[in-house]
């Protein structure tokens, strides 16, 4: 009998689950940013781990870990790279439940390198493929939905 599957969370979130979604938010996008960092606006770098075709614009959909740099926020905070996750997305995505969602704004929370919150709350509605995805933002979140 095989041993049984483990969940195991690192920086690139819980190994196993990883739904299909519409992907919402190509290179270039602008994100605000959803927790107390001390950053407003964040705009997509790069997305990690995605592995496309030759001229497809790389584009991330909520759980996927990013590269962004802030446009709008603290003076010591602008210009510089952090990683972060996409909590909310525009764009309508289908749950396997048959329950189209969307939200009224992109948002993302910035990570650390380890995959550990930068912040310490989170502002407004986090999309339940993230909180389960990566566990830290479910403990901060005030509203999975």
């Amino acid at each position: 009998m095989p041993a049984p599957k483990t969940r195991a969370v690192s920086a690139r979130g819980v190994i196993e689950y990883r739904p299909q979604l519409s992907r919402g938010l190509p290179n270039g996008s602008i994100l605000s940013c959803a927790d107390n960092t001390g950053a407003k606006k964040l705009r997509l770098i790069n997305v990690m781990g995605y592995k496309g075709r030759l001229r497809r614009v790389p584009a991330a959909c909520i759980g996927d870990m990013i590269m962004v740099s802030v446009s709008k926020g603290k003076p010591e905070l602008k210009r510089q790279m952090f990683p972060a996750v996409v909590i909310r997305q525009r764009r309508l995505f289908r749950r396997p439940d048959g329950v189209r969602v969307e939200f009224e704004d992109n948002a993302a929370v910035i990570m650390t390198p380890e995959g550990e919150l930068k912040g310490t709350e989170i502002r407004g509605p986090v999309a339940k493929e993230a909180a389960e995805r990566w566990p830290r933002v479910a403990n901060l979140a005030s509203m999975v939905l």
